[in-house]
Protein backbone atom coordinates (compact mmCIF):
# COMPACT_ATOMS: atom_id res chain seq x y z
CA UNK A 1 0.00 0.00 0.00
CA UNK A 2 1.69 3.66 -0.97
CA UNK A 3 0.82 5.30 1.78
CA UNK A 4 1.74 9.03 -0.13
CA UNK A 5 -1.20 8.11 -2.19
CA UNK A 6 -4.13 8.46 0.30
CA UNK A 7 -2.57 11.16 2.14
CA UNK A 8 -3.04 15.21 1.83
CA UNK A 9 -3.46 18.24 3.39
CA UNK A 10 -5.36 17.03 6.20
CA UNK A 11 -4.24 13.55 6.91
CA UNK A 12 -1.34 11.89 6.92
CA UNK A 13 -0.84 8.19 6.39
CA UNK A 14 2.05 5.76 7.10
CA UNK A 15 1.75 1.84 6.75
CA UNK A 16 4.25 -0.49 8.17
CA UNK A 17 7.47 -1.73 7.27
CA UNK A 18 5.49 -5.58 6.87
CA UNK A 19 2.36 -3.63 5.49
CA UNK A 20 0.14 -5.16 8.45
CA UNK A 21 -0.54 -1.73 9.53
CA UNK A 22 -2.06 1.49 8.19
CA UNK A 23 -2.00 4.94 10.54
CA UNK A 24 -4.24 7.50 9.67
CA UNK A 25 -3.82 10.79 11.44
CA UNK A 26 -5.79 13.67 11.17
CA UNK A 27 -3.73 16.51 10.45
CA UNK A 28 -5.53 19.78 11.55
CA UNK A 29 -4.17 20.69 14.85
CA UNK A 30 -5.31 24.25 14.76
CA UNK A 31 -8.83 23.08 14.37
CA UNK A 32 -8.65 20.29 17.06
CA UNK A 33 -8.44 17.94 13.98
CA UNK A 34 -12.09 18.43 12.92
CA UNK A 35 -13.60 16.39 10.36
CA UNK A 36 -13.81 18.03 6.50
CA UNK A 37 -13.91 17.53 3.14
CA UNK A 38 -10.16 16.37 2.90
CA UNK A 39 -10.15 14.43 5.78
CA UNK A 40 -13.30 11.84 4.63
CA UNK A 41 -11.77 11.52 1.38
CA UNK A 42 -8.17 10.65 2.19
CA UNK A 43 -10.28 8.00 5.26
CA UNK A 44 -11.88 6.78 2.36
CA UNK A 45 -9.15 6.22 0.16
CA UNK A 46 -7.20 4.65 2.83
CA UNK A 47 -9.51 2.02 3.85
CA UNK A 48 -10.42 1.00 0.55
CA UNK A 49 -6.76 0.73 -0.46
CA UNK A 50 -6.42 -1.53 3.31
CA UNK A 51 -9.04 -3.64 2.25
CA UNK A 52 -8.00 -4.82 -0.86
CA UNK A 53 -4.33 -5.74 0.36
CA UNK A 54 -2.95 -7.10 3.50
CA UNK A 55 -3.20 -4.78 6.13
CA UNK A 56 -4.88 -6.31 9.63
CA UNK A 57 -4.93 -3.14 11.14
CA UNK A 58 -5.87 0.32 10.88
CA UNK A 59 -5.28 2.64 13.54
CA UNK A 60 -6.92 6.64 13.26
CA UNK A 61 -5.72 9.05 15.79
CA UNK A 62 -5.19 12.95 15.64
CA UNK A 63 -1.95 15.55 15.45
CA UNK A 64 -1.00 17.74 18.37
CA UNK A 65 -2.40 15.54 20.94
CA UNK A 66 -6.11 15.97 20.50
CA UNK A 67 -8.16 13.25 18.72
CA UNK A 68 -11.20 15.11 16.95
CA UNK A 69 -13.70 17.14 17.81
CA UNK A 70 -16.41 16.69 15.54
CA UNK A 71 -17.20 17.91 11.93
CA UNK A 72 -16.14 21.49 10.80
CA UNK A 73 -18.72 23.58 11.31
CA UNK A 74 -17.11 26.09 8.85
CA UNK A 75 -17.79 23.96 6.10
CA UNK A 76 -21.58 23.04 7.02
CA UNK A 77 -23.89 23.48 4.50
CA UNK A 78 -26.05 26.32 6.45
CA UNK A 79 -29.26 27.76 4.78
CA UNK A 80 -28.17 25.67 1.31
CA UNK A 81 -31.25 23.37 1.29
CA UNK A 82 -32.55 20.09 2.40
CA UNK A 83 -30.30 17.96 -0.54
CA UNK A 84 -27.44 19.94 0.68
CA UNK A 85 -28.07 19.28 4.31
CA UNK A 86 -28.20 15.54 3.20
CA UNK A 87 -25.49 15.32 1.59
CA UNK A 88 -23.10 17.55 3.98
CA UNK A 89 -23.78 15.38 7.34
CA UNK A 90 -23.27 11.92 5.83
CA UNK A 91 -19.88 12.11 5.41
CA UNK A 92 -19.90 10.39 9.08
CA UNK A 93 -22.54 8.09 8.78
CA UNK A 94 -20.64 6.60 5.72
CA UNK A 95 -17.32 6.70 6.79
CA UNK A 96 -18.82 4.46 9.69
CA UNK A 97 -19.90 1.62 6.83
CA UNK A 98 -17.27 1.70 5.67
CA UNK A 99 -14.92 1.19 8.59
CA UNK A 100 -17.41 -1.81 9.58
CA UNK A 101 -17.04 -3.63 6.23
CA UNK A 102 -13.29 -3.68 5.49
CA UNK A 103 -11.24 -7.20 6.68
CA UNK A 104 -8.91 -5.30 8.68
CA UNK A 105 -10.10 -4.10 12.77
CA UNK A 106 -10.08 -0.87 13.21
CA UNK A 107 -8.66 1.05 16.40
CA UNK A 108 -8.66 4.77 17.49
CA UNK A 109 -5.92 5.94 19.78
CA UNK A 110 -7.63 9.09 21.65
CA UNK A 111 -5.41 11.95 23.09
CA UNK A 112 -7.32 15.23 23.96
CA UNK A 113 -10.33 15.95 23.03
CA UNK A 114 -12.90 13.39 21.91
CA UNK A 115 -15.98 14.96 20.86
CA UNK A 116 -19.42 15.27 18.59
CA UNK A 117 -18.40 13.30 15.11
CA UNK A 118 -14.91 12.58 16.95
CA UNK A 119 -16.77 10.20 19.69
CA UNK A 120 -18.87 8.81 16.61
CA UNK A 121 -15.67 8.14 15.14
CA UNK A 122 -13.74 6.58 17.89
CA UNK A 123 -16.66 4.60 18.84
CA UNK A 124 -17.27 2.98 16.14
CA UNK A 125 -13.77 1.46 15.96
CA UNK A 126 -13.48 -2.20 16.95
CA UNK A 127 -10.98 -0.84 19.49
CA UNK A 128 -10.57 2.36 21.53
CA UNK A 129 -6.95 2.90 23.60
CA UNK A 130 -7.52 6.56 25.11
CA UNK A 131 -5.18 8.35 27.34
CA UNK A 132 -6.20 9.19 31.24
CA UNK A 133 -6.03 12.98 30.33
CA UNK A 134 -8.78 12.40 27.27
CA UNK A 135 -12.11 14.08 27.50
CA UNK A 136 -15.24 12.70 25.80
CA UNK A 137 -18.80 14.31 25.43
CA UNK A 138 -21.20 15.36 22.26
CA UNK A 139 -21.63 19.27 22.63
CA UNK A 140 -23.91 19.37 19.09
CA UNK A 141 -26.85 20.54 21.67
CA UNK A 142 -24.98 23.53 22.70
CA UNK A 143 -25.59 24.54 18.90
CA UNK A 144 -29.06 22.94 18.57
CA UNK A 145 -27.65 20.09 16.79
CA UNK A 146 -28.14 16.46 17.63
CA UNK A 147 -25.38 14.18 17.68
CA UNK A 148 -27.44 11.41 15.41
CA UNK A 149 -24.96 9.79 13.30
CA UNK A 150 -23.25 9.56 16.19
CA UNK A 151 -25.58 8.09 18.40
CA UNK A 152 -25.22 4.88 16.40
CA UNK A 153 -21.80 3.46 17.56
CA UNK A 154 -21.86 5.32 20.85
CA UNK A 155 -25.40 3.91 22.03
CA UNK A 156 -24.00 0.55 21.05
CA UNK A 157 -21.30 0.62 23.11
CA UNK A 158 -22.49 2.39 26.37
CA UNK A 159 -25.20 2.00 28.87
CA UNK A 160 -28.27 3.37 27.58
CA UNK A 161 -29.66 5.71 30.50
CA UNK A 162 -26.32 7.08 30.69
CA UNK A 163 -25.67 7.10 27.00
CA UNK A 164 -28.91 8.94 26.86
CA UNK A 165 -27.33 11.65 29.71
CA UNK A 166 -24.15 12.23 27.58
CA UNK A 167 -26.03 13.18 24.23
CA UNK A 168 -28.77 15.61 25.39
CA UNK A 169 -26.91 17.58 27.97
CA UNK A 170 -23.45 17.81 25.89
CA UNK A 171 -21.50 17.03 29.05
CA UNK A 172 -17.37 16.03 28.80
CA UNK A 173 -16.55 13.31 30.84
CA UNK A 174 -13.27 12.28 31.51
CA UNK A 175 -11.16 9.18 30.30
CA UNK A 176 -12.19 7.03 33.99
CA UNK A 177 -15.68 7.84 33.27
CA UNK A 178 -15.87 6.85 29.24
CA UNK A 179 -14.38 3.83 30.40
CA UNK A 180 -16.72 2.74 33.12
CA UNK A 181 -19.47 3.55 30.46
CA UNK A 182 -18.02 0.98 27.95
CA UNK A 183 -16.66 3.19 25.60
CA UNK A 184 -12.69 2.15 26.45
CA UNK A 185 -10.40 -0.66 25.39
CA UNK A 186 -7.43 0.37 27.43
CA UNK A 187 -6.62 3.40 29.09
CA UNK A 188 -3.13 4.36 29.78
CA UNK A 189 -1.15 6.99 31.30
CA UNK A 190 -0.01 9.82 29.06
CA UNK A 191 3.39 8.45 29.35
CA UNK A 192 2.45 5.15 28.68
CA UNK A 193 0.09 5.48 25.66
CA UNK A 194 2.16 4.72 23.03
CA UNK A 195 3.49 1.40 24.42
CA UNK A 196 -0.12 0.61 25.17
CA UNK A 197 -1.32 1.41 21.47
CA UNK A 198 1.78 -0.51 20.13
CA UNK A 199 0.96 -3.38 22.64
CA UNK A 200 -2.76 -3.94 21.65
CA UNK A 201 -2.04 -3.11 17.59
CA UNK A 202 1.07 -6.01 17.86
CA UNK A 203 -1.72 -8.22 19.17
CA UNK A 204 -4.23 -7.75 16.78
CA UNK A 205 -1.73 -7.95 13.87
CA UNK A 206 -0.19 -11.21 14.57
CA UNK A 207 -3.66 -12.73 14.49
CA UNK A 208 -4.75 -14.88 11.02
CA UNK A 209 -5.83 -12.75 8.15
CA UNK A 210 -9.02 -15.15 7.80
CA UNK A 211 -9.83 -15.45 11.49
CA UNK A 212 -9.58 -11.23 11.36
CA UNK A 213 -11.55 -10.76 8.24
CA UNK A 214 -14.12 -13.66 9.05
CA UNK A 215 -14.73 -12.49 12.64
CA UNK A 216 -15.53 -9.20 12.01
CA UNK A 217 -17.46 -9.92 9.26
CA UNK A 218 -19.00 -12.43 11.79
CA UNK A 219 -19.33 -9.88 15.07
CA UNK A 220 -21.66 -7.42 12.93
CA UNK A 221 -24.04 -9.78 11.07
CA UNK A 222 -24.69 -11.42 14.53
CA UNK A 223 -25.01 -8.24 16.52
CA UNK A 224 -28.60 -7.61 15.62
CA UNK A 225 -29.83 -10.89 15.11
CA UNK A 226 -31.70 -13.29 18.05
CA UNK A 227 -29.90 -15.22 19.87
CA UNK A 228 -31.35 -18.78 18.61
CA UNK A 229 -30.67 -17.20 15.07
CA UNK A 230 -27.02 -15.47 16.04
CA UNK A 231 -25.93 -19.54 18.06
CA UNK A 232 -27.35 -20.96 13.69
CA UNK A 233 -25.44 -18.26 11.78
CA UNK A 234 -21.99 -18.27 14.25
CA UNK A 235 -22.09 -22.55 13.67
CA UNK A 236 -21.93 -22.13 10.38
CA UNK A 237 -19.25 -19.67 10.77
CA UNK A 238 -17.05 -21.74 13.11
CA UNK A 239 -17.24 -24.62 10.09
CA UNK A 240 -16.06 -22.34 7.52
CA UNK A 241 -13.35 -20.48 9.16
CA UNK A 242 -12.18 -24.43 10.61
CA UNK A 243 -11.61 -25.32 6.84
CA UNK A 244 -9.12 -22.53 5.90
CA UNK A 245 -5.70 -23.63 5.47
CA UNK A 246 -4.71 -20.62 8.08
CA UNK A 247 -6.62 -22.67 10.63
CA UNK A 248 -5.22 -25.79 9.97
CA UNK A 249 -1.45 -23.95 9.86
CA UNK A 250 -2.79 -22.61 13.18
CA UNK A 251 -3.28 -25.70 14.57
CA UNK A 252 -0.65 -27.65 13.37
CA UNK A 253 2.34 -24.85 14.51
CA UNK A 254 0.21 -25.23 18.33
CA UNK A 255 0.77 -29.25 18.59
CA UNK A 256 4.71 -28.56 16.78
CA UNK A 257 5.38 -25.90 19.48
CA UNK A 258 5.88 -23.15 16.73
CA UNK A 259 5.11 -20.05 15.65
CA UNK A 260 2.02 -20.38 12.85
CA UNK A 261 3.08 -18.90 8.96
CA UNK A 262 -0.32 -17.20 8.19
CA UNK A 263 -1.15 -17.69 4.04
CA UNK A 264 -4.24 -15.60 4.09
CA UNK A 265 -6.48 -18.45 2.77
Amino acid sequence: MDADAHSNEDLDVAVSDDGLVVRATIDRPDQRNALNESVFRGLFSTLAAADEGDVRVVVIRGAGGNFCSGGDLAEMPIGQGAQAYREGFSGLSRLIERMQSISALTVAAVEGYCLAGGLGLATACEFVVASREATFGTPEVDVGLFPAQAMAPIMRTVHEKRGLELLFTGEHVDAEEAHEMGMITRLADPDEFEAELDDLVGELARNSPVMVSMGKEAYYDQREMDFDRALAYLREVIALLAMSEDTEEGINAFLTDRDPEWRGR
